[in-house]
């Protein structure tokens, strides 16, 4: 559960952010920019920022995505959710399935609080397919007291296609928050389970152990009775509990999927991911099978230096094996980012990202994010444009698609790498910062160049997503930003401007991808071949008359080429309209 995230989201938009200019508006005869201000700013309970293909409620609280699994050729996602309100209260497990994991059937909440040890939330959990075919949910509960425990939950007849009905197993609670060092309090959120070097199942779990975040390890012979191991599977040395923890196996380079519960090949790196900070951030490594832990490939005590899932606002991910199509997929919550006053009166808060295939680069040092094949049965009225040419200060508009609704891939090829200028390694420790100094406005040697999607009229509302080319010692470094300062006129709204660094080879790569999938009140942009991924929630005042533009720009004094642009509408899916 990102119990953590909810509460920072109630202090954080009890302000007022500020909005400054950030790029172009509209161009006066002495070549200036100018914006003028609208009058009138509709409601934000317009149907409109309601997301056209993303996963979200009907209505009321969602958070984050607990025990995806394919069984019996049935996606499931199970998530946080509260029946009756729009803030993180009274959390039950909600229920939906799918045949293609684009669109969705809502089902009724497969766990609610009914139990004194989950009176006050039934939180994040896992499921894991044990031998015979049995899946078994392992959950967090909340009592009365604040203090939480992992239980256990079968489904009532396996042989319902749909698993509707859930049964809590006896003797719950099977996991306490027993022994020196752990606080009652921050205990929670069990992942998937995978076989140890004794045959013995394993699960971790997310918690303070003496002040600092771990992954604790349990074992266990028939995934119902649970001893803990005598040390924890991670442990880190700042003092903030890890939340929403998920351990899985990769390949380098290759984009297919491994299962935990089966036998691990040879070569296989382990990935340990962790929710903290207000991001998920991830460690590459192996699994000691002799020491029976994760030991990282690196070890970086700045935790501003750890690797990130997505540089936005993305949250509390859970991955899956997908047996069907034999890879990993891994979903992600994107909270509100306006006020809890705006939540209540739009009646709804919270959706997850598009489901992504996830997978280990071929130099074993990063993952890579994409989003699912399926979504591109959504796809209808496609363009497609090649050999453009972008000069400093050009702006190419995008004509021919619904820009409320769209996906977008570009790539932008270097007409020379000369001018790169110098790149600073303090950078990475608030890169945030640096997409603020850097804007789009800011004119350097290789870039600002990339997308202004959901734009006004006058451009005074928009979003630029872009890249500028840093030389290091060794390679090129890439920063990637997704600006929000200017994407709205209401006041009150979290606009950061996000942003995330990648190394690449220009001399043997010399293009650079950007996708971008645009859905009324979300942007989730991949550049890079997915090496960053920044997740953004918008809430633009022309979104609601249904007018905005989109455009490919550069402003770096390094000319950029575009051999291929290609965009699409996106059609409407059909996501928890339909009960089941």
């Amino acid at each position: 559960m990102a119990h953590a995230w909810a509460f920072f989201l109630l202090a954080l938009f009890s302000f007022s952010s500020c909005v400054s200019k950030l790029f172009i508006c509209s161009r006066n005869g002495e070549g200036s920019f100018l914006c003028t201000r609208s009058q009138e700013v509709p409601s934000i309970a317009s149907k409109r920022y309601r997301t056209a293909y993303h996963f979200q409620s009907p209505k009321n609280w969602i958070n984050d995505p607990c025990g995806p699994m394919y069984y019996n050729g049935i996606y499931h996602e199970f998530y946080q959710y509260n029946p009756g309100g729009t803030i993180a209260d009274n959390i039950v497990w909600g229920h939906s399935v799918s045949t293609d994991l684009i669109n969705w059937i809502q089902l009724e909440p497969a766990i609610v609080r009914d139990t004194p040890y989950d009176i006050n939330g039934c939180w994040t959990g896992s499921i894991t397919i044990l031998p015979g075919d049995q899946p078994v949910i392992i959950y967090t509960g909340r009592d009365s007291k604040d203090h939480q425990s992992q239980n256990i939950v079968l489904p009532k007849n396996r042989s319902d296609p749909y698993l509707r009905e859930w049964t809590k197993a006896d003797n719950n609670p099977r996991i306490l928050p027993v022994g020196p060092g752990l606080n009652s309090t921050e205990f929670r959120d069990p992942t998937t389970g995978w076989i140890g070097p004794d045959g013995l199942w394993r699960i971790a779990i997310g918690a303070e152990l003496n002040g600092y975040g771990a992954a604790l390890l349990y074992k266990s012979e028939d995934f119902l009775n649970w001893t803990r191991v005598d040390h924890p599977l991670y442990s880190d040395n700042a003092p903030s509990m890890w939340e929403c923890p998920d351990f899985f196996a990769v390949l380098p380079g290759n984009n297919g999927g491994l299962d935990l519960s089966a036998a691990i090949p040879k070569g296989a790196k382990h990935v340990l991911k962790m929710s903290v900070d207000y991001s998920d951030k991830y460690m590459i490594g192996v699994y000691d099978l002799k020491r029976d832990a994760f030991v990282p490939d690196v070890v970086l005590d700045d935790r501003r230096l750890w690797l990130r899932m997505d540089y936005g606002t993305f949250y509390a991910s859970k991955s899956f094996f997908d047996s069907k199509k034999g890879r990993r997929i891994i979903w992600g919550w994107s909270n509100e980012t306006d006020s809890v006053s705006d939540d209540g009166v739009k009646g709804w808060a919270g959706i997850h990202a598009i489901p992504r295939t996830i997978w280990l680069d071929s130099d074993g040092k990063q993952l890579l994010q994409w989003p699912i094949d399926e979504i591109e049965s959504l796809r209808k009225d496609e363009i497609n444009h090649q050999g453009l040419e972008l000069k400093n200060g050009d702006l190419f508009e995008i004509k021919g698609i619904d820009t409320l609704q769209a996906d977008v891939e570009v790539d932008f090829e270097l007409a020379s790498i000369d001018s790169a200028d110098p790149f600073d390694p303090s950078w990475l420790f608030d890169v945030e910062r640096h997409c603020r100094e850097a804007g789009a406005s800011a004119k350097g040697g290789i870039g600002p160049f990339g997308l202004v999607v959901l734009a006004s009229d006058n451009m005074e509302e928009h979003i630029a997503v872009h890249f500028r080319v840093y030389k290091s010692q060794k390679s090129h470094m890439i920063l990637m930003c997704s600006d929000l300062r200017r994407s709205s006129l209401r006041s009150g709204l979290y606009t950061p401007a996000y942003g995330g660094f990648f190394e690449f080879d220009l001399e043997k790569e010399r293009k650079i991808s950007l996708r971008t999938l645009i859905d009324r009140s979300v942007v989730e942009s991949f550049g890079g071949g997915g090496r960053v991924c920044i997740t953004a929630r918008i809430y633009p005042v022309a979104l609601v008359d249904g007018r905005v533009h989109m455009y490919a720009f550069n402003n770096g004094s390094t000319t950029v080429r575009v051999p291929q642009l290609r965009a699409w509408s996106m059609m409407t899916a059909q996501v928890n309209v339909n009960k089941g």
